[in-house]
C-alpha cells in the first residue's frame, strides 16, 4: 500500500512538544529528531504551567511554533482517577483549553491533541471505532479524565469549524515503554507488573501475582510505534474526526503477565489474587482508519516488553524509580 502524501511537512520548522518529560512527550521528541525540524522546543512545568491561561498566552506568544504536539496532562490509574477526580478533570480541562486557544491565538499552522482509549463507551462494541463516543456512558473510574480529553477533542473541532484551524486528535490505546509511569499505586498494568516481578526477583521470589482471573483482553502499543504515528498523522491527516492508534491485537493479562515472567527472568507460577475485580472483560480499539493510510506498529509485543523491561531494569539500578 501506497503511503499519503504529505501535506505538512515538518522539516525547516518550529515544533512545540507540551509535555516532553512524560512517556509519549519524550517519544514525539526521539521521534522528530529524524524530521529536519529547525527547532525542537520544549518548556518546564516550573517555567509555565499549562493549567494558567496567562502563563500559556505569554509563551506562546513570545515563541510562536508552527507545530504543536499536545500530549501534556495528568495521567494515572484506576486509583487516581477515583482518588483525585477534581484535579484529573479540571488540570485536563485547562491543559486542553490554554493551549489549544492560545496556538489559535498565536497563528500556530497546525496542532495534534492526544486523547485517550477511555472516551469510548465503557460497553463499546469491539473493536472499538472512532464513531463510537458519546454513544454510551463512560466507564465511572475514570470518567472525569475522559470527560477533559472528549472536551479536548471538541475544541479542536469547533476551532477547526469556526475558524479553519488545522487542529486533530489522536486517540492512543494502552501505551507503554520507556519514560512510563511505575508508581506502585498509580500505575497501569505493564510498569505495575514490572515493579512487582523486579521486587519479586531481589526477594529470591519465582512467582507473580495479578488481580482477578487473568482473562479481560487489553489492547498494548510500544510509545516509541505511538510518537512514529502521531509525527506520521502530523504530516499526512487533516480531518474533524479523531483517529485511533493503536496495535490492533489485545491479548490476555495472564499471557501478557507470562510474557513479562518470560523477559524478567521468573520462572515461576502465575498466582491470581481473585478477591480482586477483573474490570471490563475486552477493550480493543479499531486500526481500520490509520492501517487504511498506511501506517503499521514495527515493535511486536514482546519485543516490546523487552525493551521496555531493559530500560526500567536500568533505571531501577540507578535508583531514578520512587519506591525501586
Amino acid at each position: 500500500m501506497s503511503l499519503p502524501d504529505v501535506i505538512y511537512s515538518l522539516e525547516g520548522k518550529r515544533v512545540w512538544v507540551a509535555g516532553h518529560r512524560g512517556m509519549v512527550g519524550s517519544a514525539v521528541v526521539r521521534r522528530l529528531e529524524q524530521e529536519g525540524c529547525a527547532e525542537i522546543l520544549t518548556v518546564t512545568r516550573q517555567e509555565v504551567d499549562l493549567r494558567e491561561a496567562e502563563a500559556v498566552n505569554r509563551w506562546l506568544g513570545d515563541v510562536r511554533p508552527d507545530a504543536i504536539f499536545l500530549p501534556a496532562a495528568k495521567v494515572g490509574g484506576i486509583l487516581a482517577n477515583d482518588t483525585y477526580p477534581a484535579e484529573f478533570l479540571y488540570d485536563n480541562l485547562m491543559i486542553a483549553a490554554n493551549v489549544i486557544h492560545a496556538a489559535h491565538k498565536c497563528g500556530t499552522q497546525k496542532l495534534l491533541f492526544l486523547g485517550s482509549s477511555c472516551i469510548y463507551p465503557k460497553f463499546a462494541d469491539q473493536p472499538i471505532i472512532e464513531d463510537a463516543m458519546l454513544t454510551g456512558p463512560l466507564e465511572p473510574t475514570n470518567e472525569w479524565y475522559a470527560i477533559a480529553k472528549i472536551a479536548g477533542i471538541k475544541l479542536c473541532q469547533a476551532y477547526r469549524r469556526q475558524y479553519g484551524s488545522d487542529f486533530i486528535s489522536a486517540m492512543p490505546t494502552n501505551l507503554y515503554g520507556p519514560g512510563d509511569n511505575y508508581h506502585p499505586e498509580n500505575s497501569h498494568v505493564i510498569p505495575g507488573l514490572f515493579g512487582k516481578a523486579y521486587q519479586a526477583r531481589r526477594a529470591g521470589k519465582n512467582d507473580l501475582e495479578i488481580w482477578g482471573t487473568g482473562t479481560p483482553r487489553r489492547e498494548f502499543l510500544y510509545v516509541d510505534d505511538c510518537a512514529d504515528a502521531l509525527v506520521f498523522l502530523m504530516k499526512t491527516y487533516s480531518d474533524d474526526m479523531h483517529i485511533n492508534v493503536g496495535s490492533g491485537e489485545d491479548i490476555e493479562i495472564a499471557a501478557l503477565a507470562e510474557m513479562i515472567m518470560d523477559v524478567s527472568g521468573l520462572e515461576g507460577e502465575l498466582l491470581h489474587d481473585r478477591s480482586k475485580p477483573d474490570g471490563t472483560p475486552r477493550k480493543l480499539m479499531s486500526a481500520d482508519r490509520l492501517r487504511g493510510m498506511g501506517w503499521n506498529p514495527e515493535t511486536d509485543l514482546k519485543s516490546g516488553l523487552k525493551l521496555a523491561y531493559d530500560w526500567f531494569l536500568e533505571h531501577a539500578a540507578a535508583k531514578t524509580i520512587p519506591g525501586m
